[in-house]
């Protein structure tokens, strides 16, 4: 009985966009003069509604067979040139149809493809709205789609699944607020009814590069920040290469990774062991781009891709708005918001969030045991515009109604699961440390090396490409698939993450003590740790431990003794553990250091041009969150480090079903 009524309900629908897109054809007829239907005549009076019916019916059924094959044929381009291939497509379908039903007159050629664009997106719009059968109307369409393509049927005795959604960058005390205020409802639901939040604390690179690989892979040993200089290979390595990120994985490869049994990875830098991924960037190294990244399957539907431009498009123009009215109204700490970073926002809050939701629901669908997706917009958006802003509040909102669509398809799921959300780090603002102080952590650098000539192209240490940035240069195949070199010479390195600075000697062997440093360049030690934007120094001693710097004191790394006045005071309890943990990398820069923080008013000057920051240490960077099921086990608390919170989620993942109820998500009226 349900199965016939199903049937019915899709003949329906299907009859009710076959004739909305014969009405939709008739006024593009009269709007364009290039292309002219056929008319009859019909009891004495003249109409080209037939030509609408046959053209629309035509046209519909090549839409639904040939478009998947359409966009598999062009999986190996990018998404960017995958939106513009869309309305080319688009076109030549409409033509194709025009060929097997000539029943209209083609006079240009351009008014054929806008109609079909337009068609396209009229259609796209009716199909969402007649598969509503509530206000989650896409998410129902999606749910659908998916039953019918699946390629599995979830055993009947399978145990509870678990899905893992990633808010990347959000802070537990932002989140706090948010959800007081009234941003979040869906999540301040969960934390009212079935879960419970608390904060964990991440390592000293409070970073999604070592915070995923840790999460993931169970180990994130040999990451000091998001870019470093390696003294071995005389290159960069940085988060953003899909060739670095592979490297990373296979270092790990003896472990298995957090996602390695039937799960699947989703816009994440890593796969977490998983064979299915989606938006993956350690996949992505010499990919065909879109068939590499594994989005093309989400174009096979039209009305999804054509959706997404829109949405995009708007996207473009809301940052443009709020840009000039940032500007306009003087609103500082800022920074700049030109060039490609509307695109890019765009890319994050849009692109990256429909395909990455649309495979989550795939994969909810056909039963996967373990789901890990990161939904990467907040992050993006906070770097440019400030952690609680209102442009930002408002991509949050988003965030909160996109979980709130994928608990209503968990609700609708054949198999149970726990629902986790949790963040890979939070982030600070504060002006950064070139606009406070006029120059930048290189160029101080320079400067107290006696080198001030040193082109500005050079200066790394100020580079503003955000994840999300770099993120979806790799996505669209333009990231660098190669190690950056760096070319032998005697000065140093200066690498910017947040407020986390990286600073290497190539000429000096090894790692650099103290001794070598002020031989090498007197006074830059003392220079550093002087400087009103720096909060401490990480270095060797000669004796083969190592020491904190700071402006009027300094503490043994090794038992802790401080001297005068303890630099970590404001850095939180576990600063000096960090720093432990991080001395002992063997690709620990020369000198690591610390970005001051102001805790009075709880801001950092990043070395970076972001508003909004991560990286180092001070302020809510530090402090994610994990909300998580009442009924799971608690977490030990504190819970410290990203291979910690892996040891949680892992522990989730392998509950029987018996051991623990499953909580319900009823869905919000």
């Amino acid at each position: 009985m349900r199965s016939t009524t199903r049937v019915v309900g899709i003949a329906v629908e299907l009859l009710v966009l076959w004739l909305t897109t014969a009405l939709a054809l008739l006024i593009l007829d009269a709007v364009f003069g290039g292309v002219t239907l056929d008319t009859v005549t019909v009891s004495g009076r003249a109409t080209n509604l037939p030509a609408a019916l046959a053209l629309a019916l035509v046209f519909g059924l090549l839409n639904a067979i040939l478009w998947p094959l359409v966009v598999r044929a062009m999986s190996w381009i990018g998404p960017i040139v995958l939106f513009l291939s869309v309305f080319v497509a688009g076109g030549l379908l409409l033509m194709l149809s025009l060929l097997l039903v000539p029943v209209a007159t083609v006079d240009r050629t351009f008014d054929l493809f806008v109609m079909a664009a337009l068609l396209s997106l009229f259609t796209s719009a009716v199909g969402g709205v007649i598969a509503s059968r509530s206000d989650t109307s896409y998410r129902l369409m999606q749910v659908r789609r998916q039953r019918f393509r699946r390629r599995r049927t979830p055993s009947a005795d399978a145990g509870p699944g678990l899905l893992c959604l990633q808010i990347d960058g959000l802070g537990h005390g932002v989140l706090r607020r948010a959800i007081a205020d009234g941003v979040t409802p869906t999540i301040a639901k969960l934390v009212r009814e079935t879960h419970r939040l608390t904060p964990w604390h991440t390592d000293w690179s409070s970073q999604t590069g070592a915070s995923q690989l840790g999460i993931l892979h169970g180990n994130n040993h040999n990451v000091p920040a998001f870019r470093w200089y390696d003294k071995t290979t005389g290159t960069i390595a940085v988060f953003s290469n899909p060739r670095d990120n592979e490297q990373r994985e296979a270092e790990r490869a003896d472990r298995p990774g957090l996602l390695a049994f039937d799960g699947a990875s989703r816009g994440n830098l890593f796969t977490g062991g998983a064979d299915d991924n989606v938006l993956v960037v350690s996949r992505m190294r010499g990919a065909r781009l879109g068939g590499g990244a594994g989005y093309a399957s989400y174009f096979f539907d039209l009305s999804s891709a054509l959706r997404t431009v829109a949405r995009m498009i708007a996207e473009i123009q809301r940052e443009l708005r709020q840009a000039l009215h940032q500007r306009r109204r003087d609103i500082r700490p800022r920074v700049s918001r030109g060039g490609v970073y509307p695109f890019v926002r765009a890319f994050t809050t849009v692109v990256a969030t429909d395909i990455t939701v649309a495979a989550v629901v795939r994969d909810l669908i056909n039963g996967r045991s373990i789901i890990y997706a990161d939904l990467i917009g907040y992050d993006e958006v906070s770097h440019h515009s400030g952690i609680s802003r209102p442009e930002t509040l408002a991509v949050l909102t988003k965030i909160d109604e996109t979980i709130r669509l994928l608990l209503a398809t968990v609700e609708q799921a054949d198999r149970d699961y726990h629902v986790v959300l949790l963040s890979d780090h939070g982030q600070s603002q504060g002006a950064t440390f070139s606009r406070r102080y006029g120059e930048t952590l290189g160029q101080v650098v320079d400067r107290l090396c006696g080198d001030t000539d040193r082109p500005p192209a050079e200066d790394l240490s100020a580079q503003s490409d955000t994840e999300g940035r770099l993120y979806a240069s790799a996505s669209i195949g333009s990231a660098a698939d190669t190690d950056e070199m760096v070319p032998a010479s005697d000065r140093p390195v200066v690498l910017g993450s947040g407020n986390l600075g990286l600073i290497s000697f190539p000429h000096i062997a090894g790692r650099a003590d103290t001794t070598a440093m002020d031989e090498a360049y007197p006074g830059l030690l003392d220079g550093l740790r002087s400087h009103p934007g720096i909060g401490f120094l990480l270095v060797s001693q000669p004796d083969g431990g190592s020491v904190v710097l700071g402006a009027d004191g300094t503490v043994d790394v090794a038992t802790g003794s401080v001297t005068g006045i303890d630099p970590l005071a404001h850095f939180g309890d576990d600063a000096l553990e960090k720093i432990r943990r991080t001395d002992t990398f063997d690709n620990v820069a020369d000198i690591m250091v610390g970005g001051a923080y102001w805790p009075e008013t709880d801001e950092v000057a990043a070395f970076e041009e972001q508003v909004g920051s991560h990286g180092g240490m001070g302020g809510p960077q530090s402090t994610p969150f994990l909300l998580f099921p009442v009924a799971l086990p608690h977490p030990p608390q504190p819970l410290f480090g990203a291979e910690a919170v892996h040891r949680v989620l892992a522990g989730w993942r392998d509950l029987r079903a018996d051991e623990v109820p499953v909580a319900r998500h009823p869905e919000p009226q």
